[in-house]
């Protein structure tokens, strides 16, 4: 690398780390922080478990959030000190490692970037993931438990808390949906982009031929409901079942009926909860998903009328959108975006960071040129 170019990237990433300021506001973030701080410290905080958590866990994240910022600025500030050094001394080692440094830094502003593209209305809240098998029989059904090992390592990967709400589980292997939190700031803005179908292709470990079997699994991610919203449920509307929990195969997990199943007879949406003791948890928690699912409902009923009113087609990209190649050969792609890696292995143990990346930058150029 010549002493040009490293200049010239050097003024791109300032560039890049003033527009990302300019968007977060770390004035604003110190001022917020400043105002959960004194609500964390209030003892009566937390006779509201729930508000509680949402507080600290919204201060943990801008704490975290302006330390990055803070800390990729004094990181940039100081190479271009050291780039500065080893072009007075003429010292190849300290270039070498500011050239290190400087691919380093490259990667993660480009990461702190991709958080200001987070900004819909809803993105910065937690995720509520339902995954469901599809068209594939027992391997869809194995499919979707991949698919939900894969979200919950990626969870953990990041630190974010989940919390799995329900399971159906198929009767010979695998799931036939499954609905789980992540508990985190911004998780859905960042799932969203998993939405749609997602596809495998390998030897099925289910068949005694050893055939190919393509199968499929259906993620949807919608935003948590929060206080501020307004989804008005009649009770007179619902169905509700009360049932016993049950694990794979039909072994029981509780020995009371505490299993709640919601339906919402005008819409037909159907939500359950197993993962507490407590019949009234689970309505409690069951009713939160239904009132989620109706706001996304009702999320999508004005866009669609927006699109109908700009004259567009709905340019759903939740469809079919990445596909799993086992075999013959092995490759990841996303069929939005084409990005694709042969680390399938290292994909569904988690690593879908640069899938999630490239699918938030390109439904941004997607939005820019409607």
């Amino acid at each position: 690398m010549t002493v040009g170019d490293s200049g010239d990237q050097l003024k791109s990433l300032q560039a890049t780390l003033a527009s990302v300021e300019a968007v977060l506001d770390p004035d604003a973030l110190r001022t917020r922080i400043a105002e959960l701080s004194k609500q964390a410290g209030i003892p009566e905080l937390w006779h509201d478990p729930e508000h509680a958590q949402h507080v600290t866990s919204q201060l943990s994240t801008l704490q975290g959030e302006l330390s990055r910022m803070e800390g990729l600025r004094q990181r940039l500030n100081d190479l271009e000190v050291l780039f500065e050094l080893a072009d007075a001394e003429d010292d190849a080692a300290t270039r070498a490692e500011a050239e290190r440094e400087l691919s380093a830094l490259g990667e993660a502003i480009s990461e702190l970037e991709i958080r200001t593209l987070l900004s819909g209305k809803y993105d910065a809240r937690s995720a509520l993931v339902t995954i469901r098998s599809e068209a594939g029989g027992v391997d869809a059904a194995d499919w979707a438990h991949m698919l939900l090992r894969m979200y919950v390592r990626w969870a953990e990967r990041h630190g974010y808390p989940t919390e799995i709400y329900d399971t159906s589980y198929a009767e010979e292997a695998g799931i036939k949906s499954a609905t789980f939190a992540v508990k985190a700031p911004y998780t859905y803005g960042t799932l969203s982009v998993e939405q749609g179908t997602h596809r495998l292709v390998r030897i099925s470990p289910f068949d005694n031929q050893s055939r190919r079997q393509t199968s499929f699994a259906g993620v949807e991610v919608i935003p948590v409901v929060e206080q501020s919203d307004h989804v008005d449920i009649d009770e007179s509307e619902l169905r509700i079942n009360v049932y016993r929990s049950s694990g794979p195969g039909g072994q029981g997990v509780n020995t009371t009926d505490s299993a709640v199943r919601i339906t919402h007879l005008p819409t037909g949406i159907v939500v359950s909860c197993q993962n507490e003791r407590s019949q009234l948890q689970n309505k409690a928690t069951a009713m939160a998903v239904l009132r989620a699912k109706l706001l996304e409902r009702r999320r999508q009923e004005e866009r669609a009328t927006m699109d109908a009113l700009k004259g567009e087609g709905s340019g759903s990209w939740g469809n079919q959108m990445r596909s799993y190649v086992l075999h013959p050969y092995q490759l990841v792609k996303d069929l939005r975006t084409n990005y694709e890696t042969g680390k399938v292995t290292a994909v569904l143990d988690g690593e879908i960071d640069d899938f999630i990346t490239s699918g938030i930058r390109w439904r941004r150029q997607t939005a820019d040129q409607l």
